[in-house]
């Protein structure tokens, strides 16, 4: 038997599978119009001014871009209100899960999580030889109790994905000041708020809050949901300078390109494309609230850009049928939800067209 050359953390890891690209599906089924509401883009798109920033950037890509995203951070200064010094700018969100996973997790120490959330926390801890401890959702929500009663001398990491991927909810910011309380020292709190520009509840904490208490959080953003530049792989964490020193020694040298430095630093200075995004998401969720509560299909309230379906029937076999009809959604059975599936809430015909296609399959004089 030939010998094993991989590194034994990777060895139970299953590769991640992202949604169905346009691409993939272009040449199936005959549809002409695709409306893929899968991965939880923007599809409103870009900032205009984004896009010129781009533009103006293209006759210097011959050059390296600048390593630490100075001009960048400055730009995130004025809008998060917490210095240089508290901020890393990398390769989207997930590669700043693998930078913080690289950069303070040992070989058996723990990582707590929920069940379901976004996979990469597990994998990037099991890449670092980290010993994963799973906590299910309760109602659809982080059971920050459960998860609290884990943590000890062991536990280094604790991820909250908030609102958390792939159901929307949130932990509202008593249950979150209560877990934080209890935890033992040397913990870090990661908090994930990719979608939390969209976050209509009050009692939805911000993390940067925390950041200047001086407490061991690291806060994950995007420019990826209501900035339009998924395409582009551009992220940022906030943690006080302690944190985010580590995190710079295991920073690569360029890690974001010219291109998506000047356009997120030209998306951040467009607020009212920001304020648009959100909008068309709230009218969106609403719309589809009441269309879904019509057609008979459990959803979960979501503060976030997408919505978790109870189709009420094999989640795979759905996703199927809608593709027949030039929709692409994500299939719930990777979360261990078989009959479910999470939709991104687009624009109103994205939105219209998707329900339209849930009526076809579903036939006339059936409910659910």
């Amino acid at each position: 038997m030939e010998r094993d050359l991989s590194r034994k953390g990777i060895r139970e890891l299953v590769a991640y599978i992202p949604g169905k690209a346009i691409e993939e599906v272009k040449n199936d089924e005959g549809v002409k119009r695709w409306r893929k509401l899968a991965s939880n883009e923007n599809l409103r798109g870009p900032s205009r001014k984004a896009v010129e920033a781009i533009k103006g950037e293209l006759g210097r890509i011959h050059l390296y871009p600048e390593g630490p995203c100075s001009l960048l951070k400055e730009a995130l200064a004025r809008h998060t209100g917490l210095p240089g010094e508290s901020t890393v700018v990398s390769n989207g969100a997930d590669n700043l899960i693998l930078m913080i996973a690289e950069a303070f997790l040992n070989e058996g120490e723990e990582v707590i999580l929920a069940h379901p959330t976004f996979p990469v926390y597990e994998t990037a801890a099991k890449i670092m030889g980290g010993i994963v401890r799973k906590v299910a959702l309760k109602d659809f929500r982080h059971d920050l109790p459960a998860m609290g009663e884990l943590a000890g001398e062991k536990t280094k990491l604790i991820f909250i994905c908030n609102p958390n991927n792939p159901t929307g909810t949130i932990v509202r910011k008593d249950e979150l000041e209560r877990f934080l309380a209890d935890l033992p020292p040397g913990v870090i709190v990661v908090l994930d708020e990719a979608y939390g520009e969209f976050v209509e509840d009050g009692q939805y904490p911000q993390g940067a809050d925390y950041v200047r208490e001086g407490r061991n959080i690291i806060v994950l953003r995007t420019f990826s949901k209501v900035y339009g530049l998924a395409g582009l792989r551009i992220g940022y964490a906030l943690g006080n300078p302690e944190l985010i020193d580590c995190l710079n020694r295991v920073r690569e040298p360029f890690p974001v390109g010219r291109l998506a430095q000047a356009a997120a630093a030209a998306a951040l200075a467009d607020r009212d494309h920001a304020e648009k995004s959100i909008k068309t998401v709230a009218a969106g969720r609403k719309y589809l609230y009441r269309e879904l509560a019509r057609l008979g299909f459990p959803f979960v309230r979501s503060q976030a850009n997408f919505i978790l379906i109870d189709f009420r029937r094999d989640g795979d076999d759905l996703t199927k049928a809608l593709l027949r009809e030039g929709i692409i959604i994500r299939p719930g059975g990777m979360w261990g939800y078989p009959t479910c599936g999470r939709v991104t809430v687009g624009r109103r015909d994205d939105n219209r067209q998707f329900i339209r296609a849930l009526e076809k399959i579903k036939g006339p004089g059936t409910k659910g």
